[in-house]
């Protein structure tokens, strides 16, 4: 019994399901924009036996996320400590006696973090001046500080950071998807990617060793405008017209760059910099994110080669329709950042 294969219809099935990755990635929910909320977990050790702990952990209307640190036995709590609101989350403060124990090689964990979806920056900072970094999630959600960093580790911890963040900031994404709708070409693009990489590893340096200072929410709001910007020009293109992010890409990526940036900037200020590793941290974070910006980019050009390749006529509409999809959320993600700050 012969079984006729259906080629026209498999590629159709495939080309809709690159369709559908496409799509799902134009119009995240509002919850993953990349206002890069966590919780907070700091913890300070003093002379004397003293720690000092502030938590912070997210809110959303009048309920907080159900996450609590776990801290070392050995500490004891001085007190019931106090708790605050704040906008958009709850700050709860302790202090904790230690004794003749340090830190060094203790762990800490979030207890909850496996149900809720969200990140826990921790930092530490030892008496002895060492700082250290993590992010907690679920499935990893525990933190032992080391003994002794090295710098290495440091390096490689800042470096996954990056990366996450990247990987998770669906505005820069989205940015960089309507670029690859615009660009055409191996060598435009390369030069285009340059520029925006340029570009905003000129600005997180200058924002994080305190040259420049852009209050965040405004920063937010003008990389959701950039987005929207870009869609109408691909909407444009489209269209026919010859319009100045096709002529000069290059330029336009430089140009928001410069405001994406400033947001790697307020990431890296909520994860926090060790004072007397400034350089390897800045240059680490900024490595983690140009990786995770190159693997968007080769996934994405190869989902969209392999589209056209399939079914020229389906990649068409997509490529058409998707401007109007990312236009739309960028829109809205503007609209709530200006109001949030007004």
């Amino acid at each position: 019994m012969r079984v006729r294969v259906n080629h026209r219809a498999i590629s159709e099935q495939f080309a809709l399901i690159a369709c559908a990755l496409l799509v799902l990635l134009a119009v995240p929910t509002v919850v993953f924009a990349d206002e890069f909320r966590p919780a907070l977990l700091e913890v300070t050790e003093r002379e004397g036996g003293w720690v000092d702990v502030m938590w912070k952990v997210p809110s959303v209307g009048d309920r907080v996320l159900s996450l609590a640190p776990v801290l070392p036995d050995f500490l004891v709590p001085i007190g019931p400590g106090s708790g605050r609101s704040v906008p958009g989350a709850w700050v709860v403060y302790g202090s904790y006696r230690a004794g003749d124990k340090s830190l060094a090689g203790a762990t800490l964990s979030v207890d909850g973090l496996v149900a809720v979806p969200t990140d826990v920056v921790v930092r530490v900072s030892l008496k002895d001046g060492t700082q250290h970094s993590a992010i907690l999630r679920g499935g990893n959600d525990s933190f032992t500080i080391p003994e002794q960093a090295t710098r290495l580790e440091l390096a490689g911890s800042y470096w996954r950071m990056g990366t996450i963040h990247i990987l998770e900031g669906f505005d820069h994404l989205l940015f960089l998807l309507t670029l690859l709708l615009i660009v055409a070409g191996i060598w435009p693009l390369l030069k285009t990617v340059t520029a925006f990489t340029v570009a905003h590893s000129l600005t997180l340096g200058l924002a994080t060793l305190g040259v420049v200072h852009v209050p965040q929410a405004p920063t937010e709001a003008v990389i959701s405008l950039s987005i929207v910007l870009l869609a109408v020009e691909v909407v444009r293109k489209y269209a026919g017209e010859l319009t100045l992010s096709e002529r000069y890409p290059w330029v336009v990526a430089f140009t928001f760059g410069l405001v994406h940036g400033l947001g790697f900037a307020g990431a890296l200020s909520e994860i926090g910099v060790p004072p007397n590793e400034v350089p390897l941290a800045l240059l680490m974070f900024n490595v983690g994110v140009e990786t995770g910006q190159v693997m968007f980019v080769v996934a994405v050009s190869l989902l969209l080669a392999g589209l056209h390749k399939l079914h020229g006529r389906t990649a068409l509409k997509v490529g058409r329709a998707a401007p109007y999809a990312i236009g739309g959320v960028a829109a809205f993600w503007t609209i709530q950042r200006v109001v949030s700050f007004l």
